[in-house]
Order: structure tokens, then sequence, then C-alpha cells
């Protein structure tokens, strides 16, 4: 009698939860994996090439804020999971670009981007074909092309967030908490720039909305209080002047129970935007080529950010500060808080030597659940929410 046929092997299950955050550490580890041979300033000026380009293309569809800005989220995400290397920057941006109109209502067609963002990527192109008074033409098996590496990018998007598409944006709270600090309408303004502009760092994916925006009015009232070169600032009878503010949230008091916020973590934050805003300006002030100077061959040399736009329709203002100045206020915000730095690496350095034990556990299961993103090894369960053990740890 034969034997009976070997029967199929049963189907893995997996189980991901969603994660809101990660600690500095898991960042740094996840980075560090998926950059590959990479540096990190390479790692740096891709990032800021895909955020610019999700501002450009977004800006141009007329995408609302909080569009870009879960989009510029999206990649910073999903570059922790993927590595750089198996893909194009500018495949992963707009793909994170289409997920998020979806998630925020604010749908466009993959084509309608694609097509935006070929008049972005390729000025003279569009340059010529607007001299002759038609529309950009591509050819439709590129654009096909496009279409489907893009669709196909946004299915390991969405399972790097779960398909949680539940997104809490910083702008609100820069302007309640500018409200209930008293600060002037040009400093609250000044911090909702400060705040588009942390999308474009890693913060989102470590720390709360409300901490990125009390942070933000944090900056901006420093920006504005140091040698500053913006308008004469305006007084009231019951609000606080940019140096009150700055003199108010740089030292420990009751605003951390108010706004369920720590000064370590709002100081941590601003120094991130501030490398941020340092990074531009030495870019801005350099951009403008020598006559000897040879023409970049990046596609993308001509891309360069602009500021955003306020909800009220006006741009925002931008930083009335010259290099050298940033340079000086990152010196002195260095020296206010140099001893909770010392004790910060001190504690990030003793988190790293047990990185096996404790924190090394999590990053080393995530790393190897991203390995397994979108492959066809399994059944994947997707949970909304973080894991919670019976014990409720």
């Amino acid at each position: 009698m034969d034997a009976d046929p070997p029967r199929p092997p049963s189907p893995i299950f997996y189980t991901r939860y969603h994660r809101p955050y990660f600690s500095p550490v898991e960042v740094e580890a996840l980075s560090m994996k998926q950059r590959g041979k990479l540096s990190t300033s390479q790692e740096e000026k891709q990032r800021q090439q895909a955020c610019v380009l999700i501002e450009a293309v977004g800006g141009r569809i007329g995408f609302p804020r909080k569009t870009i800005a879960t989009a510029q989220n999206l990649y910073h995400r999903f570059h922790l999971m993927f590595p750089r290397k198996d893909f194009n920057f500018s495949d992963v941006a707009l793909a994170c670009l289409y997920a998020s109109s979806k998630m925020h209502d604010t749908l466009k067609k993959p084509q309608d981007i694609l097509m935006v963002s070929y008049a972005v990527r390729f000025p003279d192109l569009a340059a010529k074909s607007q001299a002759v008074g038609g529309e950009l033409v591509m050819d439709p098996e590129k654009v096909e092309q496009d279409r489907h590496r893009l669709l196909g990018i946004e299915r390991p998007i969405l399972e790097t967030i779960c398909f949680n598409f539940t997104t809490r944006m910083p702008f609100p709270y820069v302007v309640k908490i500018g409200r209930a600090l008293g600060a002037t309408k040009y400093l609250t303004n000044l911090a909702w720039r400060l705040a588009t502009d942390s999308n474009r760092t890693l913060a989102p994916l470590q720390y709360p909305p409300h901490s990125l925006a009390l942070s933000c009015v944090y900056l901006a009232a420093l920006l504005l209080s140091y040698d500053s070169a913006g308008p004469p600032e305006e007084t009231s009878h019951t609000g606080r002047t940019s140096a009150e503010v700055a003199e108010f949230l740089g030292n420990n008091g009751p605003w951390q129970a108010q706004f369920k916020c720590s000064l370590e973590d709002v100081q941590e934050i601003a120094h991130v935007v501030m490398d941020l805003l340092l990074h531009e300006s030495t870019t801005t002030s350099s951009a403008q080529p020598s006559p000897s100077t040879p023409q970049s061959p990046s596609p993308y040399a001509h891309l360069h950010y602009h500021p955003p736009v306020s909800p009220q329709g006006h741009l925002t203002p931008s930083i009335p500060h010259l290099p050298d100045q940033l340079t000086r206020l990152k010196i002195l915000m260095r020296e206010n808080d140099v001893a909770r730095e010392r004790n910060r690496n001190t504690e990030i350095a003793l988190e790293s030597m047990r990185f096996g034990s404790k924190h090394g556990a999590g990053v080393t299961t995530w790393a190897g659940e991203a390995e397994g993103l979108s492959l066809n090894s399994g059944v994947a369960r997707f949970m909304f929410g973080p894991y919670v053990s019976e014990q409720g740890g």
C-alpha cells in the first residue's frame, strides 16, 4: 500500500504590533542596519532630498500640510524597516505621498502624482512643453512602469504602520501652546514653520506631537530673542516676550506637568531641529556656484526647500538668522544644558551596553520582522496597538 503523500507545511503565522514611537537607541540601530554602505551624511542627504521632493510635489498638487507631513513621516519609518539600497528614494517618496493622500481623504490617482513629479524632477522638459503651449508629455510605457512600481511600494509602507491610519500632527498644539503661553503671533507663526521642518527629521518617530510643538515654540522663542534680524517684537500687557518664553521653557517648572513634557525632551528636539536649520542655512548660502564650478550631475540638484504656507494662506516667516548666528546659538544651547547632555550620553551608553539583553531584543525583533514584510513566507496579522503582555508590561 502506497504511503500517503506528504502534507504541505502549515502556514506560518506572524503577529506584528504597531509601534508609534521608537527610542533613540532603536532609531540609531535600525538606521545603521538599513543604510548599508552609505555614510551618515549620505543617508541624511538622501533623506532631505526625499522630503524636499514630497514637499514640492505635494505643494504643486495642493495637498494640505497634514498630508505632506504624514508622507514625510512615512518615508522615515519605511527606511527603518527596509534597506535604502533596494529602493530609489524618489519612488518611495511618491509612494508615501500616495499612501498619505489615502489616509487623509485627499486622494489623487497615482498617474496624477507621477505627472506632477515629472514636472518637478525634469524642469527642462517641463519648460520645453510649456514653451510650445502643451502639457508635459511622457512615454506611456515609462509612466505605466512607474505607476506599477509606486503601487508595489505602497503595500510595504502600509505594513510598516500595521495599517493603522491614525495620525496626530503637532500643528494644532503649536497654536494652543502659543495661546496658553501668551506668545506673540509672529512667534507662533515661526513655531508653526519649525513644526513643519521637524517632519524632515526623525523626531516625529521618537516623540509625541505635543512635545514637538512645545519644543518648536521654545526654539522659536530662542531664535527671536537671540541676535535676531526679524521685525520688532509686539508687546502685550497679558503676553510674554520671546525672551520670557525662552526663559520660561528653558528651566524646570510647573509647565512640565501642565504640558506633560520633560525639559530634556524639549531641548533634545530643539537640538535636532537646530541641526536641520544649520544644514539648510549652510547649503543655501553655498548654493550659488562660482563660474568655474561645474554643474551638479544630479537630476535633483535644482530642488530647494521653500518655506511652507501657513493655515491662513501666508508664507510662514523665514529664519531671521545667518549661519554664523545659528552656530553661536547652537553653542549657547549646548553650554546651557551641558550637564544634562553629559548625563544623557551616559544613559545612552549604558543602554547600548545592555543592547543584547533588554533593548536589543526589541530592536532585533523589529529588524527581523522587517525582513519578512511583504514576503509570502507566512500569514501576518497586524495589530493597531503596541504589544502588551499578560502581566500588563
